[in-house]
């Protein structure tokens, strides 16, 4: 009988492929972000950890996978009503970036408060200026669109700093650290209360061009728009339209429409708006949170009969 065979579509280190041996001992364990790796055992697989594009090509209905782990915490990429209709267990990525994304979110919301994006620039040009710096994060409101485990995170994190946080979520049930939550359909009525408006929520239906010329009216003329959620939560060019007509104060944006965004794009130019590259999840510990608080433990109950629990999808609800 031939053995049941994992795929890490990564680069690992050794000691985190040691403790995948020990988790599943008896499987075959073929880890390499290379496609000449991974490929030549891919009809063998029965659990993928990372898909790649071009594996839809490369397996079809009949093949042994069981379960896919992705690699990443948005799941919106992938095709999902293959998988459904293929009865994949598919588990994601999501929690790993609960201290990057936070710390990225802080950056933004900092750099915009005390202009330190504006100072950048003006370094570049050598030129000593105030550019009228006087706002404050201590004390401000901060809504947290989307309480996960980033905007968990981000609360812990706000109440360093005595923002008053307050959430927005499907359902009003409370958590720690925040002071008000209000379910989604709520979102008009709190939107005029924030300074600072952070987008945390994954791309699905419900959350697809949330964001439109009606929120953007909402807000307040002193507020920042962050977004590291997904880019297509936003109506573009309607952020682009109240920016340049200052409806809101400015914007500290991770994700686009269209990535990587366009040479042509306003957002590029505007000074009162910072850029990051969807990189907001980057981190020196990525791989060794997904093997050991995801990719693991899911792994122990699979190999004990049982459906891998930490971050199941819900193909319906589509996170």
């Amino acid at each position: 009988m031939s053995k049941q065979t994992l795929i890490v579509t990564q680069n690992l280190e050794e000691s985190l492929i040691d403790q995948l041996q020990k988790a599943i001992p008896d499987w075959n364990i073929i880890v390499g972000r290379d496609q000449s790796v991974w490929e030549p055992q891919l009809k063998e697989a029965e659990i993928i950890a990372g898909w790649k594009k071009e594996m839809h090509e490369l397996l079809d209905s009949q093949s042994k996978v069981k379960w896919i782990q992705s690699w990443s915490a948005g799941i919106d990429n992938l095709p999902l009503e293959v998988f459904k209709e293929r009865h994949y267990h598919l588990t994601s990525a999501t929690g790993v970036h609960a201290n990057p994304i936070s710390e990225t979110i802080f950056a933004l919301m900092l750099g915009l408060t005390r202009k330190v994006h504006t100072y950048s620039r003006q370094q570049q040009h050598k030129t000593w200026h105030h550019a009228g710096l006087k706002l404050e994060i201590h004390g401000k409101t901060l809504g947290l669109i989307g309480t996960g485990a980033i905007g968990k995170e981000t609360a812990k994190i706000a109440k360093a700093f005595g923002m008053k946080v307050i959430g927005v979520r499907r359902s009003n049930k409370q958590e720690e650290h925040f002071d008000e939550i209000y379910t989604l359909s709520s979102l008009s009525d709190v939107l005029p209360e924030l300074d600072y408006v952070v987008i945390t929520l994954p791309h699905t239906k419900e959350t697809n061009k949330l964001f439109g010329e009606k929120q953007f009216n909402d807000m307040k003329e002193s507020a920042f728009l962050i977004n590291i959620g997904r880019g297509e939560i936003v109506v573009e060019k309607d952020l682009i339209q109240a920016l340049q007509d200052q409806k809101i104060a400015g914007a500290g944006l991770d994700v686009f429409e269209q990535e990587p965004l366009e040479n042509h794009n306003p957002l590029w130019e505007m000074e009162n708006v910072i850029i990051t590259p969807h990189t907001a999840g980057a981190t020196e510990h990525y791989n060794q949170r997904v093997v050991e608080n995801i990719l693991i433990p899911n792994l122990l109950n699979y190999v004990n009969g049982e459906t891998p629990t930490v971050n199941l999808i819900d193909y319906e609800k589509g996170y």
